[in-house]
């Protein structure tokens, strides 16, 4: 089915692309000011409050992933581009949702993590390695990009030699269409996902008859209820998995380095000297810096659960960066704080049923980049010369970094 696309945008209107990279003014408005929110240009109600976001994203009963208008279209709109059904949850309602939630998680068990550490270690320490001892890199061209790429490219059983061309088929594939160049993105779109449908589809017969230790060949041969994929959606659910895969964990990665560049400065000392508290520090990164993080539901049926009267069909934006500034959960939110006790209650992956089945890979992805620099990066600084403005792009995530230099020395 073909959905409308709101513009969403028109909603929160942000003067520049560094607004929108890290639009802390914009969420401290909404939550203290229009908490629950009639956007009446693009007829939706948003909202802002952890407990709402919360509500809206896990109460199935009354708030449906399924209806005509979504937040984001990714993928084609041409056959090669177009998602199987059964693998599109992130739009399905319970119970369909946890079947084929089910069958499509048969890649991503805790033994499949168990393994794919030291393999991703491997890549993280190589990028590491080739950065020069001491002088400038550009931490998105030469970590934070490459690594989800090349890991996603890994796992998934096909050459990571090859991890430019699913960079670029993602970003385009997953790039959001905006009012004006509609038309020109969709056809790049339409290119990009016919590439890759070539590219991969003789590679899944093959492992069809001669499988490996990938999730590819996982997914070949998982079954549920009597239902398998064909060789075509398995081809089509890569795409949706190296999209997530990618976009986000580099987007992540990067702005973690941001932070430790212009957020808290002091911060990389500390974890250097203490190693073990990367995980906290990840966890409050994906709070803080995590943006933009929002999902749209439909409402089922009439209701007054957020103090408004919610009609049947009417669209609702959770907003969930902007629950993770919410300070009923968390204490002087817009101040980072890897100390903070309650930090891995961030919604940035979601909440209930729909909860990202990729949060396990990205968070081992950017512990283990996190502690391979630290490790081997004695120091870093700010370049003088860098411009955020001119730095960033339009992703499926919100505004992403295309270059982030950096000024490093590594350890004798």
């Amino acid at each position: 089915m073909n959905k409308q696309l709101i513009p969403v945008q028109d909603i929160s209107r942000f003067q520049s692309r560094s607004e929108e990279f890290f639009p802390l003014d914009w969420y401290k408005r909404m939550l203290n000011d229009n908490p629950v929110y009639y956007h009446e240009d693009t007829d939706t109600w948003n909202v802002f409050r952890y407990n709402d976001v919360k509500e809206v994203l896990s109460n199935h009963e009354y708030f449906s992933a399924e209806g005509p208008r979504t937040t984001i279209l990714i993928g084609a709109k041409n056959q090669e581009g177009t998602a199987p059904e059964k693998v599109s949850i992130s739009s399905m309602d319970p119970p369909r949702h946890q079947k084929y939630r089910s069958l499509l998680s048969a890649a991503f068990t805790p033994r499949s993590l168990k393994h794919w550490e030291p393999r991703i270690r491997q890549v993280v320490n190589r990028l590491v390695d080739d950065m020069p001892a001491r002088g400038t890199v550009d931490i998105v061209q030469s970590l934070a990009g490459p690594l989800p790429s090349i890991a996603m490219a890994d796992l998934l059983g096909v050459p990571s030699k090859d991890n430019l061309l699913f960079k670029n088929w993602v970003d385009i594939l997953f790039q959001p269409a905006r009012e004006g160049d509609a038309e020109e993105i969709e056809a790049r779109k339409a290119t990009a996902a016919r590439e890759y449908f070539q590219y991969l589809y003789p590679i899944v017969l093959r492992k069809r008859s001669d499988p490996a230790d990938d999730i590819i060949s996982d997914l070949l041969g998982a079954e549920l209820e009597g239902e398998r994929f064909t060789d075509e959606e398995v081809v089509k659910t890569t795409m949706l998995l190296l999209g997530a895969g990618i976009e986000t964990t580099s987007h992540t990665l990067s702005s973690i380095f941001y932070s430790l560049l212009y957020d808290d400065p002091s911060l990389y000392e500390q974890l250097r000297k203490d190693p073990e508290l990367v995980p906290l520090a990840v966890e409050e990164m994906l709070r803080y810096r995590f943006h933009c993080s929002k999902r749209h539901r439909t409402v089922k049926k009439d209701n007054d659960l957020l103090g408004v009267p919610l009609k049947q069909g009417d669209v609702v934006i959770a907003w969930m960066s902007a629950a993770n500034m919410d300070e009923r959960m968390f204490e002087d939110p817009f101040t980072l704080n890897i100390h903070r006790a309650n930090n891995k209650k961030h919604l940035s992956f979601g909440n209930g049923n729909h909860f990202c089945l990729g949060a396990p890979l990205a968070r081992l992805e950017l512990n283990l980049a996190l502690s391979a620099f630290l490790g081997k990066v004695e120091r870093i600084a700010p370049v003088d010369a860098f411009d955020l403005e001119s730095s960033l792009t339009t992703s499926a995530p919100g505004q992403s970094l295309t270059s982030l230099p950096v000024q490093i020395q590594k350890q004798a």
